[in-house]
């Protein structure tokens, strides 16, 4: 069992579960990361547990979230999601905000006061998009569930962190290569309390971008959309707030929003309706 009195360990558990719900807020698991593990609470893992200190970590929670049907909705859903988080040492499964996914298989490649380098295999919590979401997808098929290798690196300075990672497509489901970036500030009003915010971007290359903002001749078909091509370059900016509050030595409630633009070729895609988008969402979690 973990010394849940300390509270350096505490803030490792908050970051590693107050976030876990927050993966399903981004409609493909990757467009949106400032809905995000990470941007909701980034975990202050450093180094492996000192003497005497446990190497297990646990977390299981809860949370709802209100989400674009698909990328570029103008219309919205809501989806429940739980979360179960195991670390031991530098290994994880389900849920790690590093990642930034719910479902996740991996380990740190290295770890210090600043550094958190990692190799994780993914799996998409919800599925991507669906030709029943929305009438506007009637036609264009659906986007699978799908498998990723990814890479990710951490570096935190005080109060600001800045993470990348690189996402790929290893079950051959069209959903190509993703890059991504996030910066979040942090800032503890009061003990219990503790605020982030920060920007993020995403690049996706031509197969990702295809996939989701793109309308070939079958589909245009199908859906009576037009034809449209879909390259690769950056296709979001965003900008998202998030507050965490620990009730109990155990228990954290939080609630994040984030404020999202679609940028490049899928801001003039048929597929989409509106190119700013709003994610929200509330959770709980428990720590042991």
């Amino acid at each position: 069992m973990i010394d849940v009195s300390k509270p350096r360990m505490l803030k490792v558990l908050a970051g590693a579960g107050l976030s876990l719900f927050a993966v399903t807020a981004m409609a493909d698991d990757t467009l949106g990361l400032s809905e995000s593990l990470f941007s909701i609470g980034a975990p202050e893992v450093t180094q492996a547990p000192g003497a005497g200190a446990s190497p297990w970590r646990f977390a299981v929670g809860a949370g709802v979230v209100n989400m674009p049907k698909f990328p570029g909705a103008s219309g919205t859903k809501w989806e429940a999601v739980p979360s179960v988080s195991v670390n031991y040492d530098r290994f994880f499964i389900g849920a790690n905000p590093d990642a930034g996914s719910v479902l996740s298989l991996g380990a740190y490649l290295y770890r210090d006061s600043n550094w958190r380098v990692g190799a994780a295999l993914t799996y998409d919590f919800i599925e991507p998009r669906s030709e029943s979401d929305d009438s506007r997808l009637h036609g264009l098929g659906d986007v699978k569930r799908t498998a990723h290798a990814e890479l990710f690196g951490v570096y935190t300075w005080e109060f600001v962190t800045a993470r990348a990672s690189v996402l790929t497509d290893i079950a051959g489901n069209d959903r190509g290569t993703v890059a991504t970036f996030d910066l979040l500030g942090r800032y503890q009003p009061i003990a219990r309390l503790t605020l982030s915010a920060g920007p993020g971007l995403t690049w996706g290359s031509d197969k990702y971008n295809e996939t989701y903002f793109g309308v070939n001749s079958e589909q245009s078909a199908r859906s009576g959309l037009p034809t449209y091509s879909a390259s690769s370059g950056l296709n979001q900016l965003r900008f998202s707030v998030n507050g965490v509050y620990r009730i109990a030595t155990r228990w954290n409630v939080g609630a994040s929003v984030s404020f999202a633009w679609l940028r490049g070729d899928a801001t003039d895609s048929p597929i989409t309706e509106k190119t700013s988008q709003i994610t929200y969402g509330l959770f709980a979690n428990y720590l042991f």
